[in-house]
């Protein structure tokens, strides 16, 4: 595509706005994470190179929100001062369609929306991992740092601390209550102790140091409804062991399955939802299995009850045609109580069934809500432009206010319907789709039409009464 001067002009009325803007988004959003973070890595003894790396590891995803953002207003501004300019009058009573002068901004937004699919796909993912490793290295060289007198803190998954006091020179803890949640590996437990300390055993391991307290274990939801007492332990030395290994740093070519999403390509993801998947039909298939096999009606059946030896005399008659042929009141007993543990008992096969099923879901529905992110956001920089010529033609108004005031307000709707879009994908509310792409559908049609108008004067389809009188 051959541009003309008036083209290549426009594209470079928009460079200046988009540099300016994507480095001023940038310094805000570092800003930002300065603010957020300045009290992890002031005081601590850390490097200054580490502290660099950190930042400049952290500067990928601020690269991804800050390129559409600098579209938009840069789109408002460029077009803005073409429109106040009256360039886009003369143009058009040459005979010069919007389209064509829009067309070669709209051509650049496309590569650069490529250009920054391939950034999220290839690039963040590896900079959010190498962040990440680096806060579980700060802290792990001193591991008792993020916690906050009187403040529960819940940074490793499945356990809750809440510390009394903590000596800023040994790192001592005081008052430590833990509450530990059930798993599949351990109970419910609430453990309190009178001092502690934490320690770090290599890179994926953090161990928690407990003297003179005791453990109130709760019973397993397995055990039986006889048995559902709890039990107190009274210790004066106790050590707990916290497995990292899920937010561990994962080196190129070693498995990803500790990686979080937002630390995964979409290979790798789409690698992941596909074995979820098949562990959910498995899970099904299973538990229909074991439901048929303990609910079978042979289970009913006493082989040594025949049909000559029933006393119909000795039997209460139920609405239970297999207990009717029980010999005796007490064989009915028996196998009615038989009966009912086995109903309970695959029910809560069932119930645990359906929260394993849950959480795989889940995990689907995060991982296929970050790949539609990975599209839809850079995919944004195309709407921008779409958006925001036309606005800024309509304005007529090319200053850095004019283009300030209306990036915020749609950036702003836009910011917050992508936020609340993936929390409610990730509950199961609506389809990952959806919660990524609405406001996508939304800005392109509302684009398009101001487009449509622009272009060819949308008036002419819809005549008003006055044109109709004059006629």
């Amino acid at each position: 595509m051959k541009l003309n001067p008036l083209q290549i002009d426009l594209l470079k009325k928009h460079l200046g706005p988009f540099l300016f803007c994507f480095f001023g988004v940038m310094f805000v959003l570092l800003m930002q994470f300065l603010v957020l973070h300045i009290d992890k890595l002031i005081g601590k003894d850390i490097p200054l190179g580490v502290i660099f790396e950190l930042i400049i590891t952290n500067l990928a995803y601020m690269v991804v929100l800050a390129a559409p953002m600098a579209v938009l207003v840069a789109s408002l501004m460029a077009f803005g001062k073409f429109s106040e300019h009256n360039e886009l009058t003369a143009l058009r009573a040459s005979g010069v369609n919007t389209l064509q002068i829009i067309m070669p901004v709209l051509i650049a937004s496309i590569s650069l929306s490529a250009g920054l699919v391939w950034f999220s796909n290839a690039i963040l993912p590896e900079a959010n991992s190498k962040a990440r490793s680096i806060f579980i290295d700060i802290r792990l060289k001193k591991p008792g740092f993020e916690l906050e007198p009187n403040v529960f803190y819940d940074g490793i998954e499945g356990y809750t601390f809440l510390v009394d006091r903590i000596d800023p020179l040994s790192d001592t803890l005081y008052n430590i209550t833990l509450f530990q949640e059930p798993t599949n590996f351990q109970n419910r437990a609430y453990i309190k102790a009178d001092k502690g300390y934490l320690t770090s055993e290599g890179t994926e391991a953090l161990t928690l140091h407990l003297f003179h307290g005791e453990i109130l274990l709760y019973p397993s939801k397995r055990t039986g409804t006889r048995d559902r007492n709890m039990e107190q332990i009274k210790f004066n030395k106790h050590r707990k062991t916290f497995d990292l290994s899920d937010l561990a740093f994962t080196r190129s070519g070693s498995s990803g399955s500790s990686r979080s999403d937002r630390t995964m390509s979409i290979r790798a993801m789409t690698f992941i939802v596909d074995t979820l998947e098949q562990e959910i039909k498995e899970l099904r298939y299973q538990i229909v299995e074991d439901s048929i096999s303990t609910l079978h009606p042979a289970t009913f059946k006493n082989p040594t009850i025949s049909s000559k030896s029933i006393n119909l005399g000795s039997i209460v008659q139920t609405d239970l045609f297999i207990l009717n042929q029980v010999g005796s009141t007490t064989q009915q007993i028996r196998m009615a109580n038989l009966g009912y543990s086995q109903v309970e008992n695959a029910q809560s096969q069932i119930e645990r069934a359906k929260s394993n099923e849950l959480w795989r879901l889940k995990r689907i529905q995060r991982y296929w809500v970050e790949i539609h992110k990975k599209f839809s956001i850079p995919f944004a920089c195309i709407i921008f432009v779409l958006l925001g010529a036309p606005i800024g033609i309509l304005t007529r108004k090319g200053n850095v206010g004019y283009a300030a005031i209306i990036a915020s307000i749609l950036l702003t709707v836009y910011w917050v319907s992508v936020i609340q879009g993936e929390k409610l994908a990730d509950r199961l509310y609506i389809s990952p789709f959806w919660g990524m792409w609405t406001f996508n559908l939304l800005y392109i049609i509302v684009g398009v039409l101001l487009l449509l108008h622009l272009s060819y004067d949308l008036r002419s389809f819809f005549p008003n009464k006055t044109d109709q009188m004059s006629t």
